[in-house]
């Protein structure tokens, strides 16, 4: 005799496992992505994972919704774990109903958003969704709404991760903006707010929706996204890679991993990086994975902007957050591009109590009318703005060219540095010398029998007596010039004694960020 209440139970368990049916999930597979329940269990560790709201469905009776079948209504909501941590997790399930976000199914999504935020727990959303569900109008619109509420709320509290595993149009492409790290997977992932018919139909534009909206075209050109997978695993491969960098919220520090790897490593290389002649390139990575413990560089929005390099890695098996000028591009000028990226890097850090580490070489804001038009003074103040405002350990070494604001925005100890270094080889002034040459002897320079030698001559003397960082040292603005080879040591010392470190700021609502 069977027990009709289990059987009741295990039926629609059944129902709502079984997501859009056989040929659908056929379907996604066909399409080289995984399920969305298949996902949460690549994602999480095993056996972790706790569904809530499995049973939830829609409430709309129009165009033959009151005959839809809507397992879970489209999204798969819960928590598990990751390295034996708390998450909180959303899927949409793009076999039901294409993923579409109605009533219900936002209101699923916005219970785990609260429950994270009450738990001081990571939430992640791996979104594959058509968009809002035309068929439930308004109440779908208020769902992404409620949505976008909760994750301002959250912004800087607890982490927020978005994995772009399918389409995300219109408003599905919102809350992703809003979170703190957008991976999509190459060819599947797209992000639009209008599709490719609609700009056909409004501007007589013809894009495919892979250039419009594609894993590389958010990656290179808008800096959307802040890393590009192959596939569904690797995707969710790197959300558990990147948690191990950061806290569960904003009250906590970031896990500390064993390492061995000793902490006074000499790179005698380092000594012979920088070139004699002031205008030839050089990796400035190099410099970066000699000062971090070994393999534990994990760069973001490489391909952006990359004058600048950002990214977290790991001192003596703690977090830090690296940002670096790169003068294999541009000549690591700043421009419009690497200001914002610089910004809400260094703003992430500080929300989440990862100390800063930048590493200078740049010989100004990129000059020309495009930059100034765009507006460089305004993005380049966020760069000075996001610094500024970090209450983190901040420790600069200033590697070659440190000239006028830029030297200023890299975070000087004028803008907040707690503890400022230097190589020998770096040159810190108000301008480079070839140009304070041109201005300051500009009458000696003429009058020379040779203006070409005379300007090479004042331009040394210049870099002698100004741009020396030891006369940078003499008067407070260095606290060290150190021998290369030993970077790795003296930035791991200066975070050492900068672990406790305490700041506080003026009480007030919020600044005025200059967006």
């Amino acid at each position: 005799m069977g027990n009709a209440p289990l059987d009741e139970l295990k039926k629609r368990q059944d129902h709502i496992e079984a997501m859009g049916g056989k040929k659908r999930i056929a379907r996604q597979h066909q399409a080289g992505k995984l399920t969305a329940r298949e996902r949460i269990q690549v994602l999480l560790d095993e056996d972790t994972f706790e569904e809530i709201g499995a049973h939830v469905q829609h409430r709309s009776t129009l165009f033959g919704m009151d005959r839809a079948a809507v397992p879970a209504d489209g999204v798969v909501t819960g928590f598990g774990r990751i390295h034996d941590r708390l998450v909180y997790v959303f899927s949409q399930d793009f076999t039901v109903l294409g993923g579409s976000l109605g009533e219900m199914h936002a209101a699923k999504i916005q219970r785990v958003q609260d429950l994270a935020l009450k738990a001081g727990a990571p939430i992640i959303g791996l979104n594959d969704s058509g968009g809002a569900r035309i068929q439930e109008g308004v109440d779908a619109l208020n769902g992404y709404g409620e949505i976008f509420k909760r994750n301002t709320r959250a912004s800087g509290v607890i982490p927020q991760i978005t994995v772009i595993l399918g389409p995300s149009a219109g408003g599905a492409v919102y809350s992703p903006a809003l979170t703190d790290l957008i991976i999509m997977v190459r060819t599947t992932g797209q992000m639009f707010i209008t599709g490719p018919q609609v700009i056909k139909t409004v501007t007589g534009e013809t894009v495919t929706a892979e250039e419009l909206g594609g894993a590389d075209a958010h990656l290179r050109r808008s800096g959307v996204a802040h890393l590009v997978a192959r596939d569904d695993g690797e995707a969710l491969e790197l959300v558990r890679r990147f948690l191990t960098y950061v806290p569960n919220n904003n009250r906590e520090e970031p896990p500390i991993l064993e390492i061995d790897d000793a902490l006074d490593r000499e790179e005698a290389y380092l000594r012979n990086l920088v070139p004699v002649d002031p205008n030839k390139p050089y990796d400035v990575k190099t410099v970066i994975t000699a000062v971090l413990d070994r393999d534990s560089f994990f760069e973001l929005q490489a391909g952006y902007a990359d004058n600048l390099v950002i990214g977290l890695g790991r001192i003596g098996g703690r977090a830090v957050g690296v940002v670096a000028n790169q003068p294999r591009v541009l000549a690591g000028t700043l421009d419009i591009n690497a200001s914002t990226k610089l910004a809400r890097f260094v703003r992430f850090c500080d929300a989440f109590n990862i100390p800063l580490l930048t590493l200078v070489d740049t010989p100004g804001y990129l000059p020309g009318t495009a930059q100034e038009f765009g507006g460089i003074i305004r993005h380049g103040a966020k760069v000075l703005y996001a610094y500024a405002e970090a209450t983190v350990p901040k420790v600069t070494v200033i590697l070659r060219k440190a000239y006028g604001g830029a030297y200023l925005a890299m975070c000087s100890r004028g803008l907040g540095a707690d503890l400022s270094m230097a190589w020998p080889t770096a040159e810190i002034a108000v301008m480079g010398p070839e140009g304070a040459a041109n201005i300051i002897f500009r009458d000696e320079i003429a009058q020379a029998e040779d203006p070409a030698l005379a300007r090479h001559d004042k331009s040394q003397e210049y870099r002698d007596q100004f741009a020396s960082p030891y006369v940078a040292a003499q008067h407070g603005y260095v606290d060290a010039v150190i021998d290369p080879r030993d970077t790795r040591a003296h930035v791991a010392r200066a975070l050492m004694g900068l672990f406790n470190k305490k700041e506080s700021r003026p009480d007030k609502r919020h600044g005025n960020i200059p967006l």
